[in-house]
């Protein structure tokens, strides 16, 4: 009987996980349409809105790194491997951002989305069993990040030629990542704290570069101040859920 209990409870564990992690995800595919439905003229209001939207994604992105990633790295890596491991990561996303950009890409905030949104997702399938507070924290900072990058990255894509039907499958495909990734976590990673530590400073390095290479760069715009309130904005909505939840 204890048996079936346990399988009962874990097996509505993994449901709730599944449900989250594709919610978080398909945040990304609302805010694409959100983006294919804003149809007014390029003008400079709208350009300062979208440069604020930017900003905000990227203040989310720095509350993530702040208040989810990093700290599970510091409470369980050593120094030298916390170092190690959160430079790989911006590393990695430095060589693929050079390369992207030999082929003349310019896909920083869909790279963000998709590179943030994965180790995430296994995250909080690794953690949500033994930490319910901080899966359901990051299931929100994914779905809180997600809305503005999906938003952003529809603009982004769809402006290097792709079309906007295709962009939209696209991001409604990454949400169907949310639930694979955080399976795999859960199965693979729920007792290994030290993996699971690593997979999420290796991501906060990567992100960390996108943020000061492209995201950041993108959301500036001379003689205008509602941009950078954005990420500001974004990184009180990151504080705000650790409070509460973390």
């Amino acid at each position: 009987m204890n048996n079936i209990g346990n399988t009962g409870i874990q097996m509505g564990q993994l449901a709730t996980i599944l449900i989250f992690s594709w919610l978080a995800g398909l945040t990304a595919f609302v805010g694409g349409v959100l983006a294919k439905l804003e149809g007014s003229a390029e003008t400079e209001t709208k350009q300062e809105i979208i440069h604020a939207v930017i900003a905000l994604g990227g203040g989310i992105l720095v509350a993530a790194i702040a208040f989810a990633l990093v700290p599970e790295g510091i409470a369980v890596l050593s120094p030298f491997a916390l170092a190690g491991v959160f430079c790989a990561g911006g590393l990695l996303f430095c060589l693929l951002d050079a390369h992207l950009s030999r082929l003349g890409s310019n896909r920083a905030q869909f790279m963000a989305m998709l590179m943030d949104f994965v180790p995430e997702a296994i995250s909080l399938g690794a953690v949500f069993a033994s930490n319910h507070h901080l899966g359901i924290l990051l299931a929100l900072f994914i779905g809180a990040q997600n809305l503005p990058e999906g938003f952003n990255s529809f603009r982004e894509l769809v402006s290097t030629g792709r079309k906007p039907g295709s962009t939209l499958a696209n991001l409604l495909g990454i949400s169907l990542l949310g639930p694979l990734a955080a399976a795999t976590g859960y199965f693979l990673l729920q007792n290994r704290t030290i993996l699971t530590a690593g997979i999420m400073s290796f991501a906060a390095g990567g992100i960390l570069y996108l943020i000061f290479q492209d995201i950041a760069p993108q959301s500036r715009m001379r003689r205008h101040w509602l941009p950078p309130l954005g990420a500001v904005l974004g990184f009180v909505c990151g504080m705000i859920g650790k409070q509460l939840l973390g």
